[in-house]
């Protein structure tokens, strides 16, 4: 399959095939929990296993033979060898988001995978493998959950929901925070809501809890990698926001954000917030 020359015109069907492809890395991050994870540190110190690497070898395969030629960002590649140059489209990849989470043998990881056009993500999958459940969507065509086993292709999910944010709750606000990379701004902003409650936790899921209207706000007020952000952001947002990706020049690296379920809450709790998402 080779992807439009209008990006924006991507299909169930390529939904589908990059949704299979993320679901066999799923099964392999399984397999290396499993067994020996081989954890070493990367040059910044954070770890990398072998169900990192696993995960991205499979991922890397299956794009090569569904998008050939297609330019594919991904976490551990990247870091090696960094493409030279960026085209207008192009797909990024993280193949093991929350790898802290994995070692300490919590279920929060997930696989990112985003199609990204003119700097906007058009299309994102974020699948947590150890509870078998994938979010994704399309960018101005709506977002769903599937239930689906590990290894399966995506036309054997045996739960499919359409999904959708939710009006900011009278209640209060459920905050969705990082357990591992908490920071005070983070904490400055959430003393200003009104939280009724706050959760920790790994990794993309928090995008897939404000995506289906489990949750309410996600802030990250520092800097974070784009392969952590670009697929939860085509999830959770219906409409192009601020965040732009492809920065090459800054090590894909982008400033601080916040992501909400309801974009009135931005100028109603926030006001002129940098970089809001949905």
């Amino acid at each position: 399959m080779r992807l439009p020359n209008d990006i924006t015109a991507v299909d169930g069907r390529l939904l589908d095939e990059l949704t299979t492809i993320v679901s066999v890395a799923a099964a392999a991050i399984l397999a290396a929990r499993a067994g020996s994870l081989e954890v070493r540190a990367k040059p910044d110190l954070s770890p990398v296993t072998a169900a990192d690497h696993a995960a991205e070898a499979l991922i890397l395969d299956g794009l090569a033979r569904l998008l050939p030629g297609m330019c594919v960002v991904s976490e551990e590649a990247a870091g090696c060898a960094p493409p030279e140059r960026i085209p207008d489209s192009f797909v990024l990849v993280d193949p093991l988001d929350g790898t802290r989470e994995l070692l300490a043998g919590r279920d929060e990881f997930t696989i990112n995978v985003a199609l990204v056009s003119d700097g906007c993500p058009r299309l994102g999958i974020v699948a947590a493998p150890a509870w078998g459940v994938v979010w994704r969507g399309i960018v101005g065509r709506g977002a769903e959950r599937l239930r689906l086993a590990p290894g399966a292709p995506a036309s054997g999910a045996y739960e499919r929901s359409a999904i959708r944010t939710r009006p900011s709750p009278p209640s209060g606000l459920v905050a969705v925070v990082s357990r591992s990379h908490l920071e005070p701004q983070s904490q400055a902003l959430l003393a200003r809501l009104p939280i009724a409650e706050r959760r920790a936790c790994g990794s993309a899921v928090k995008f897939g809890q404000i995506a289906e209207g489990s949750a309410d706000v996600y802030p990250r007020l520092s800097a974070t990698c784009e392969w952590d952000v670009a697929a939860g952001h085509a999830v959770v947002t219906p409409e192009g926001a601020p965040l732009t990706y492809g920065r090459a020049f800054e090590s894909f690296r982008l400033p601080a954000f916040v992501a909400w379920g309801d974009p009135s809450a931005v100028s109603r709790y926030d006001g002129p917030a940098q970089n809001p998402v949905g």
